[in-house]
């Protein structure tokens, strides 16, 4: 017993949209159309009716805008999650969840009110924060962020992006910091290292508590505060170039002339040369740091380690060109390069573990033996 495939079961969806498109015209065919595809008519105007339908639906009459969709409660617990959400998740002032209470639903609130609820869901989800188990964090992110000029202390796990810490102190120092890391401990935290910035107060209190465990150095801010350099030398060599067109231009209209002129002129265009020579070299720099030296893929450790110290020794030999902007940079980079640098250890760890195989290719395709 033989099974037979229909050319209509075979035939390709936008073949079947093209057919209904063609059928539905005023000139078509069926005959035509059917013997064309090698379809039944039937199958044709099966095409042209499901076409119709939803042409049909496509332009039916919309219900009114005023029509009611649905109806729910409205409880004050209602209105406090509201309230609180409208802050969390929309991003609202305190001010504009007050616009929006009183012009959309009628309701009185003042900002104070607002602050108290978010005040209570704080203490609502801190307790339920502190039940949290934190074994499961290898990698914590540590940061120092500012609240209306207070200092928040912040930490997510790496993986997970839960974040396991967020408190507003009114110091970032040694103590505050070690004191969270003893509550988070509690909770089972123990990570296998810590990624942060260079923050002193923080360093030292992740230091008091996990002593020998490494705090990787966060490559985001040293990378932003290379390119703040560049960008700022850039801006200086261009002004250098506006300064330099003024006083040829006043050599131009006779405002200027002589042997007075001539000193300025070779001032500013040895001034212009060493401005855009030294940003240059400095944007160069900075490229090849983020791009060859802090760049997830990359050399091992070891090539790493020599590209930074080619950088800082390069940076160093233009720093009297400008110390007041290259000095901060180069000793940034400096003291931190073993930190900045750890994650290319980890990898390189990684790296050796895998086991080495072989690969060929054979039949259009790379085999691991």
């Amino acid at each position: 017993m033989t099974s037979t495939t229909f050319p209509a079961a075979k035939l390709p969806f936008q073949q079947r949209i093209d057919l209904a498109i063609m059928a539905m015209s005023n000139e078509a065919n069926i005959s035509r159309l059917a013997a064309q595809h090698e379809v039944s008519r039937k199958f044709v105007y099966q095409q042209k009716d499901k076409a119709q339908v939803a042409l049909n639906d496509a332009f039916a009459a919309t219900a009114p805008d005023d029509t009611v969709l649905f109806n729910f409660p409205v409880t004050k617990t209602w209105l406090n999650q509201l309230t609180v959400s409208l802050t969390l998740i929309c991003h609202s002032s305190y001010r504009g969840v007050v616009e929006l209470m009183r012009d959309l639903l009628g309701v009185s609130i003042s900002e104070g009110s607002v602050h108290n609820l978010h005040q209570v869901a704080i203490e609502r989800a801190g307790t339920i924060n502190k039940e949290q188990k934190l074994s499961a964090i290898r990698h914590a992110l540590l940061d120092e962020i500012f609240h209306c000029n207070q200092p928040v202390l912040a930490g997510i796990d790496a993986r997970s992006t839960y974040c396991f810490l967020l408190a507003a102190e009114p110091q970032r120092d040694s103590e505050t910091w070690a004191i969270h890391h003893m509550y988070a401990k509690d909770q089972g935290f123990n990570p296998d290292y810590a990624i942060a910035d260079a923050g002193t107060g923080l360093r030292a209190g992740f230091k008091l508590i996990w002593k020998d465990k490494r705090c990787h150095g966060d490559v985001f801010h040293i990378q932003h505060l290379c390119e703040d350099l560049s960008n700022t030398l850039i801006k200086m060599a261009n002004g250098a170039t506006t300064g330099r067109q003024k006083i040829q231009d006043k050599g131009t209209k006779g405002l200027q002339h002589g042997q007075d002129h001539e000193v300025m002129m070779s001032q500013a265009l040895a001034l212009e040369a060493q401005a855009h020579t030294l940003a240059r070299d400095v944007k160069t720099l900075t490229q090849w740091l983020g791009r060859d030296v802090l760049a997830l893929a990359g050399p091992s450790l070891a090539i790493r380690v020599e590209l930074f110290d080619f950088v800082i020794t390069e940076l160093l030999a233009r720093e009297h060109l400008d110390p007041k902007r290259i000095h901060p940079v180069r000793v940034a980079l400096q003291n931190q390069r073993n930190d900045l640098l750890a994650f290319a250890g980890v990898l390189d760890g990684k790296l050796e573990a895998i086991p080495f195989k072989s690969m060929i290719y054979k039949e259009n395709k790379f085999i691991l033996r």
